[in-house]
């Protein structure tokens, strides 16, 4: 176990940055460049993955290629009307990451819990993206099973794309939504002892 010259102030910290983190909707421009991304990218990946598989990759999208993966999945909408505003929703951010599920065959380590290192690391990253002062949102995505999008991407048939995170500057005076403290306890059951 690793432990901080000042523990207690390091926990208090991180218990901080968990409580206050919030999606934020509204980014403008600017949004971390590729030395920047590898470095959160590098600290992500520690998050929690059973036998260090690291079953993801990320596909990061700036500029205009956010117009042509919009316009590709504007191809999949029904209708004239949902394919504009489909085009338009990945214009919201300066960056997006797009999260895709590269499952591994593996004897002992089933795909639910590759599954479940893929969200640990997407969460940990919008943590860090969060504590360095970016703003970042998790989104499914319009489509984002449709074949012209998978192929835009470049998704393998046995990878799954699970959306995007939408980065960027968080627009002054919009700030963190209040979020009220969860009952979790109908969630715990404990078994044993509980005099500590």
């Amino acid at each position: 176990m690793t432990t901080f010259p000042d523990a207690p102030a390091a926990a208090g910290i991180v218990e901080t940055a968990i409580r206050t983190r919030r999606s934020t909707i509204r980014l403008a421009e600017p949004a971390p460049g590729p030395d920047e991304l590898l470095d959160l990218l590098a600290a992500a990946a520690t998050a929690p993955d059973h036998g260090q598989l690291r079953p993801w990759r990320l596909i990061a999208i700036s500029g205009d290629a956010r117009v042509r993966l919009g316009e590709a999945a504007a191809e999949a909408a029904p209708t004239t009307d949902l394919a504009e505003r489909i085009a338009v929703k990945h214009l919201r951010a300066p960056l997006m990451l797009a999260i895709v599920f590269q499952p591994r065959d593996h004897p002992t380590i089933p795909r639910w819990e590759q599954l479940a290192a893929t969200s640990a690391m997407t969460t940990t990253l919008l943590l860090l993206l969060d504590a360095r002062g970016w703003g970042g949102v998790w989104f499914g995505g319009p489509h984002p099973d449709a074949p012209q999008v998978r192929k835009h991407l470049g998704i393998g048939d046995g990878e799954q794309l699970l959306g995007y995170l939408y980065v960027g500057t968080p627009v002054p005076g919009d700030g963190p939504r209040p979020r009220p403290a969860a009952d979790v306890r109908a969630k715990l059951t404990w078994l044993g002892d509980t005099d500590r």
